[in-house]
């Protein structure tokens, strides 16, 4: 890292999420720190037959979904969606990141973070259930391991 740059821990974090789609970034200020945002769903809306049912758009580090029909009250629904960026602890967690699929459920272990870059101040979420700008974690993942892989290859 450069002089000016900092990665300070907030909390550890972990958990299982359904990955609902992810976007590779390489040319915004923060792709040099999180390579990939996962969009993801946890939960009752981890399930298959849920999540499958979950429209994403990622753009420039944000998130748009939807569903037709929404099984839960719409504030409990947003509790169960966030986008993530995802900053590798190493280079082999760097390789796996990018073999996410829509569809797969994978544990993700590691810490939420601010980073910190000359004119930069990136602040994670410390809870994954707030909603709105601001709401996103910046998760370095330290583990990932597939608990289910969707389709082979």
């Amino acid at each position: 890292m450069a002089k000016d740059q900092s990665i300070s821990v907030l909390q550890p974090f972990k958990g299982d999420f359904r990955i609902l789609g992810s976007k590779i970034y390489t040319d915004d200020e923060q792709a040099k720190f999180s390579p990939i945002d996962y969009a993801v769903s946890w939960g009752l809306f981890a399930q298959p037959e849920i999540a499958r049912h979950i429209t994403v758009n990622q753009y420039n580090r944000y998130l748009n979904w939807k569903m037709d029909r929404v099984p839960v009250p719409i504030e409990q629904a947003k509790q169960m969606v966030s986008n993530m960026h995802i900053i590798p602890a190493n280079p082999q967690i760097a390789k796996a990141i990018k073999q996410v699929k829509r569809g797969d459920l994978v544990r993700l272990q590691g810490e939420l973070v601010e980073v910190r870059d000359k004119d930069l101040v990136w602040k994670s979420s410390l809870t994954p259930t707030d909603t709105g700008d601001g709401a996103c974690e910046v998760f370095r993942v330290s583990s990932i391991k597939w608990v289910e892989k969707v389709g082979k290859g």
